[in-house]
Parts: structure tokens; C-alpha cells; sequence
């Protein structure tokens, strides 16, 4: 009888409980045997697999990976997070999709090729690919762990991702024995149950198509992510960036607060504002910046996983803050209103204090409320903010709510505010494109204001420079402000200027 040599008994045994303790361990480990080269890490791979191992400890149960096209995500949360997943627990299942069915099969085969590498035979003997299943899209193990892959788009039937509940708790008292404390003492979890991993839902050249994206993101909803057998099991989407709306922006506005997201921008910015490339590696900093400037959209959406729309924003530049209006030798206080049109409008008025110089916002009112509402909320506003001039676009309405707005301010006693109404002829949509620049030089915001009027932060912030807007109100507001900057008066007879 062969008796195996002790050195290399010890040998299995700590590669056994090092590889099970870290995916990052288990990928540099077995990337080497199988391709006698090493596995090329730098620290956006820790970061990755950092968040993979808390998956399997059961930490994190909703994962978004943003990162760039050819940064290692799939060799590591596909391909050896699988085959990571398995060495724990045999009996672990995995759904594997991606926009692809061929990159989902290709990824299949590939983790299959670890498992069945006589390196990782000679450490996990246990884990073994079933004989009358070795089908890239579904296979199993002896132990009734395995695999499905298919393309996001696909058929998934008669196979769920992880363990069910019962399972779960047959797993945790099977495993009461010395070794698997010593598992759990580490860190190791053989209860973990497999996962549903979403690499890559859409294609990038797809991304602008609505149609398509709202194929992947309601598929998600109706069928995919039913596919895991509890609720406990977890769910890894890996992707590129590619627009607001594709299926990491869905959930981020459906589900809020339900996911743990990894960003890795190409370039890193210091608090200092200082620039340094991700992985220098794979892309130095001057690449990346020669990148950026032969397609911005491709660069900001794939590679910074910004994902702006085809057209870009309106408005692009950082706005302009303040945390203490400035001195200044002539200061008026000033509102623009533009009133809602329509019902699904929004009223904006703007208060504002105006210099030489600038102007800087002190309150805005950002609402879809009646009139009812809207006529006593800017009265008050006029009163809170001691305002000199008010000014109220008189377009569809306008004229009405100004002249209730005047009544109700000279109820509460405001005499000082001077109320004035005009009729807004020109085109809305040139008024606010050419006149956008002005408005990132003229206007101040306080320093909060993104946390205190949020809807208006968001809807001036992703106004399209290209494309139809689901609302221009607040844009509206703010052009108007600059085409009035430094005008004392608005009368039909003349235009008086103030600086």
C-alpha cells in the first residue's frame, strides 16, 4: 500500500485552508497551476474580491460591480468565485447570465476546467463533475451542486441559484464537527449556497437603445431574479457602466438602499485632487486621458462608470457654491416664479440675492402642489426672504397667481416686495441651451443645496443637451434669472439696468 508523503498531506491541507479563506488566494493559486503564469494583481482585484469573500460569510446579499472592460471582473466573481464557491460547499448552485449565451457557455466551460484541473482534484477531491453532465449550460456535481448559464435573455427552468432555507439549516448541523469550527474560525462558511452572477447584462452598443434596456431591466423583474432558491442567496451584477438607466441605474432607483456597490473608476481623484490611473498595468494615466479625448461618452460611461446619456448633460461644469453671501456695496433681493403650465408640471420660484457680480440662491420652491398651495408657500417665501422684486412669468395662468400672490403679501403686511408679472414670448428650449453657460457663471448655490431640494438638484443635474426632457421648469427658472440679471425692471416701457 502507498502511503502518501506527510510533507505533501501538509502541503493539501494548508493550500485546502488557504485557498477556502480568500477568492483572491484561490484565483492567484490556481490561475497558476493551470496557466503556469501568475495572475496579475493590483488593488482594485483585492477590492473585488474583498466584497466577493464577504458574499460568501454571508455579509452582503445585493452586490453592483462597476468596473472597466478587461480589469480581471470575470476571471474573478465568475470563473473562480464559482469554482471558489464549490470547493466550500459541493453542493452549491450558481446561475451564470450574461448579454451573451456564448460568453455565458464560454465562462461555464471555463470553471469546469478548473474543477476538473488535477491540481484542483489533488485539493478538493470531493468536488466532482457528474459523468452524464458535462452540457456547458447545465451541469452538476456528485453532490447535487452546479452550474446553469445562459444569456440574460434566456430560459432558466428546473434550476434555482443557492440552497433552499431548510437546506441551509441542514448544512449548518451536518458540519458540527472539528474541521468545520475550525472553518468558521477563519472565516470560511460552508453554508454558503451559490448565487445568481449577472455579468455584462446588456451590450454597450445597446445601451442607448430604450427598447432594449427596458428588455433586460423587466426581465429582471418578471423572471430572473425569482431564479434563487431563498431569499438569502445572493445576487452579483458585474458590469460596465453604459447609461443612467441600464439595469445597475434601474435597481439604484427601484430598489434604493438594497445594494452594496463597488465603483472603480479608471482614474482615481485624491482628496487632493491629485490623478493617478487605476491599474497602470493595464492603462497609464496618459492613455486613459488620450482615451477620454477621442470619445468622452465611451470613456465616462465604460471606464470612469459615468454614465451620462449619448448627447451628454446640459450642464456639464461643477455648480458654483457658497457658504456666506460676499460683501457687497449693492445687494438686491430678488425671486423669478415660473408657474406650472400643466399638471404634471412643476412651480419653481427662486429667491435669491443679486450683486454686482453674481447671484446667490437662498431658497427655492420646487413643486407639483396646486395653486392653492403654491400661491400662500410664495407669499411667505417673499416675506421670509424680505424680498425686493418678485417677478412672475405670466404664461398660461401666470397673471392670476401673481396677482393672488400680491394680495395674500400685502395681507401679512409685506409692503416692501414689488410684484411684477410679464409674458415669457420666447422659445423656451433656446432660451434655456443658450443661455447655460451664464448660468453656471452667474449662480451660487449654498453648499447643501443638492440635500435640501433634492427633485430640483436632480432634474437640473440630468437635464439632456440632446433629447426630449421629461420636465424644463427648473431650467426655465434659472435662465430667466440671468436674462434678468442686473434689470430693475421689467415694464413694457423700459429695461432701467442696476450695475
Amino acid at each position: 500500500m502507498n502511503i502518501p508523503n506527510l510533507d505533501n498531506l501538509k502541503r493539501i491541507k494548508l493550500t485546502r485552508l488557504a485557498t477556502q479563506q480568500s477568492t483572491l488566494l484561490h484565483t492567484r493559486y490556481f490561475f497558476k497551476e493551470i496557466y503556469n503564469r501568475r495572475f496579475v494583481t493590483n488593488s482594485h482585484h483585492q477590492y473585488v474580491c474583498e466584497v466577493l469573500d464577504r458574499v460568501i460569510k454571508g455579509e452582503l446579499v445585493k452586490v453592483m460591480i462597476n468596473i472597466a472592460p478587461r480589469y480581471g471582473k470575470t476571471e474573478l466573481a465568475v470563473k473562480n468565485f464559482i469554482s471558489h464557491g464549490l470547493s466550500i460547499n459541493p453542493a452549491a448552485k450558481f446561475i451564470h447570465l450574461s448579454y451573451s449565451t456564448e460568453l455565458a457557455l464560454d465562462n461555464s466551460e471555463a470553471v469546469k476546467d478548473i474543477i476538473e484541473h488535477e491540481s484542483f482534484k489533488e485539493i478538493f477531491p470531493e468536488v466532482v463533475i457528474k459523468n452524464d453532465s458535462k452540457a456547458k449550460k447545465k451541469w452538476y456535481t456528485t453532490a447535487g451542486g452546479g452550474v446553469y448559464a445562459t444569456s440574460t435573455g434566456g430560459q432558466v427552468t428546473g434550476f434555482g441559484a443557492g440552497t433552499v432555507d431548510d437546506d441551509e439549516q441542514f448544512y449548518e448541523e451536518e458540519f458540527e464537527d472539528e474541521f468545520s469550527q475550525l472553518l468558521e474560525s477563519i472565516g470560511i462558511n460552508q453554508t454558503f449556497g451559490g448565487a445568481l452572477i449577472i455579468d455584462d447584462p446588456i451590450k454597450p452598443e445597446d445601451a442607448d437603445s430604450e427598447i432594449k434596456r427596458n428588455r433586460v431591466n423587466n426581465r429582471y423583474d418578471s423572471t430572473i431574479k425569482n431564479r434563487v432558491n431563498s431569499r438569502n442567496t445572493p445576487i452579483i451584477i458585474m458590469m460596465q457602466r453604459v447609461h443612467e438607466d441600464d439595469l445597475c441605474g434601474y435597481l439604484l432607483k427601484n430598489e434604493p438602499g438594497e445594494w452594496f456597490v463597488l465603483s472603480l473608476p479608471c482614474i482615481q481623484v485624491d482628496d487632493e485632487g491629485n490623478r493617478t490611473a487605476l491599474w497602470e498595468f493595464k492603462h497609464t494615466l496618459a492613455e486613459l486621458d488620450d482615451m477620454n479625448s477621442k470619445n468622452p461618452l465611451v470613456f465616462g460611461r465604460q471606464y470612469m462608470q459615468n454614465p451620462m446619456p449619448a448627447g451628454g448633460y446640459l450642464y456639464q461644469r461643477p455648480w458654483k457654491t457658497y457658504e456666506i453671501t460676499p460683501f457687497s456695496r449693492r445687494k438686491i433681493r430678488k425671486t423669478y416664479t415660473d408657474t406650472a403650465d400643466t399638471g404634471s408640471d412643476y412651480l419653481c420660484s427662486i429667491a435669491y440675492e443679486e450683486t454686482e457680480t453674481a447671484m446667490y440662491v437662498l431658497d427655492i420652491i420646487y413643486t407639483q402642489a396646486p395653486m392653492e398651495t403654491t400661491e400662500p408657500l410664495t407669499a411667505k417665501q417673499l416675506f421670509d426672504f424680505d424680498i425686493n422684486l418678485a417677478r412672475v412669468e405670466s404664461n398660461n395662468g401666470g397673471r392670476g397667481f401673481a396677482r393672488n400672490v400680491e394680495q395674500q403679501t400685502r395681507l401679512a403686511g409685506n409692503k416692501k416686495t414689488n410684484i411684477e408679472w410679464f409674458h415669457q414670448s420666447g422659445n423656451k428650449q433656446v432660451r434655456i441651451f443658450t443661455n447655460a453657460s451664464s448660468v453656471q457663471n452667474l449662480i451660487y448655490f449654498p453648499s447643501d443645496w443638492e440635500s435640501r431640494w433634492p427633485i430640483f438638484a436632480k432634474h437640473i443635474k440630468q437635464y439632456l443637451a440632446v433629447g426630449i426632457n421629461a420636465h424644463d421648469d427648473a431650467e426655465d427658472c434659472l435662465t430667466g434669472m440671468v436674462e434678468f440679471f442686473g434689470v430693475d425692471n421689467v415694464g413694457p416701457q423700459n429695461l432701467t439696468k442696476l450695475f
